[in-house]
């Protein structure tokens, strides 16, 4: 019995509706999250009225589609086979009614397929499932619940393998190209992925630029050091800085001098806290797990022969997430040189040390540092603080403020040196002055003014 031309019509328009709804559902299947459909219930159940009870009843369904999203898609996808093939043989019996040729019936079936794929592309079902798969879901949830359950003899698909390091990186990349995740948010998760491959040697405070404090040291220099530096806590030193003895904390240093006026003049290494040793080589992510399950916020970093290479705090690791911290108290760091007065230049730490004898007319240059900072420190000798002076080349460096969290010194100021120039270097006055000709001027000739020693300037 030959089947009416309206009933292919209707087969077919049936299946490719079906074929819709399927793709929406799959989309949203492995779009929404357990977390958003129990939400939805709650709310849903909290409601007295009867649509919310159907609402309730819905959501129950689409979280029994969801509790296994591979098997229902797999339904789902071997429905919507059938459902295309369908489609497509209606279609065709449909066409055959008005054309006998077979070239017609092929050409008819091929515009067909172009206008139902430029519908769908503008319409797209899929997309539809993605953007809001909760409602999709949730709408979808009676029909879907029934081709599931018409399909349960699908076979389950296999668990596929956990994502390797180059997939995640991949995927992080494809959602770091939407355009709705901004710069900042893109780095954060590339930082985010990278933390597991970051190790404690990259993020340290190396151990040249530490401040300690020696155990003899009264609490009341060490309270004093504190307040200059801006540390809240320092490492405590006994006869070298690998004889660590423990910790000071600003808060334990004050509450003793606050509790006993005589415990300002008792040594620090008797409140010293125990330290935390880690490996230069452990990965941040880790150290971070560890430092929050023991409620810590510094570490003393070692090096594979047992010395001290440096310490780390869990500010370091959140630098490498969200960039550097700065605190309300930290001023806006400056990033050219600034004429003060005329010959007196405020120029930031950072700035390069040729460019510095530019500001003066003056050749100044050194193989071993290549900004200002470095060679205020190479002149001191150690870490400068506020206020410490030395004469490097001609000039007199002043450190002028200190920013951030590590509490470096951002901007150095910077004028001519006295014309009283450094001590002879020999104290031989019968050997003859050489002649300009054959005269070495040495690049940079550095004399240290004020050296800001713990044990005395605190």
């Amino acid at each position: 019995m030959d089947i009416s031309l309206t009933a292919l019509w209707l087969i077919a328009a049936a299946a490719l509706v079906l074929t819709s709804v399927l793709t929406a559902g799959e989309a949203a299947t492995l779009r929404v999250t357990r977390a958003s459909l129990n939400h939805a219930l709650a709310a849903a159940e909290a409601g007295i009225r009867p649509a919310d009870k159907a609402r309730a009843r819905r959501i129950r369904t689409a979280q029994r589609l969801v509790a296994e999203p591979s098997a229902t898609v797999a339904a789902f996808a071997a429905v919507r086979t059938v459902a295309c093939l369908i489609a497509g043989g209606a279609l065709a019996m449909g066409l055959w009614q008005f054309w006998v040729q077979r070239w017609a019936v092929l050409l008819a079936l091929f515009l067909v397929a172009l206008a139902v794929t430029a519908i769908s592309l503008r319409l797209s079902p899929r997309q539809l499932g993605h953007r809001q798969p909760l409602r999709v879901i949730v709408a979808l949830a009676p029909v879907l619940v029934w081709v599931s359950a018409l399909t349960a003899w699908t076979p389950r698909p296999a668990l596929e393998p956990l994502p390797g390091d180059d997939e995640v990186r991949d995927m992080v990349d494809r959602v770091g190209e939407s355009d709705a995740i901004q710069a900042e948010e893109r780095e954060l998760i590339r930082s985010v992925f990278e933390l597991g491959d970051t190790i404690v040697r990259e993020v340290m405070v190396p151990r040249t630029e530490m401040v300690t404090v020696s155990g003899e040291l009264p609490m009341k220099k060490v309270f004093r050091l504190m307040l200059r530096s801006g540390y809240s806590r320092m490492p405590v030193t006994g006869e070298t800085l690998d004889d660590l003895i423990g910790i000071a904390y600003l808060k334990d240093v004050a509450k003793q001098i606050d509790d006993d006026a005589l415990a300002a003049e008792r040594p620090v290494k008797t409140i010293a806290r125990q330290a935390t040793f880690i490996p230069e080589s452990k990965p941040i992510d880790d150290l971070l797990r560890d430092m929050q399950s023991a409620m810590s916020h510094i570490a003393v970093v070692v090096d594979e022969y047992g010395g001290i290479a440096g310490l780390v705090t869990i500010e370091d690791i959140l630098e490498e997430l969200v960039g550097e911290l700065v605190d309300e108290h930290d001023s806006v760091k400056a990033r050219e040189p600034e004429e003060i007065n005329p010959g007196y230049w405020r120029v930031p730490s950072r700035l390069p040390v040729d460019e510095l004898g530019d500001l003066f007319d003056i050749n100044l240059d050194d193989d071993d540092v290549d900004t200002v900072g470095g060679l205020f420190a190479k002149a001191l000798g150690q870490v400068p603080l506020a206020g410490s002076t030395a004469d490097v080349g001609g000039l007199r460096l002043v450190a002028d403020r200190v920013e951030g969290r590590r509490k470096q010194v951002a901007t150095v100021l910077v004028s001519k040196a006295p014309v009283a120039g450094p001590a002879p270097l020999s104290s031989s006055s019968s050997s003859p002055s050489p002649s300009p000709e054959t005269t070495k001027v040495p690049v940079v000739v550095a004399r240290v003014l004020e050296v800001p020693n713990p044990a005395e300037s605190a």
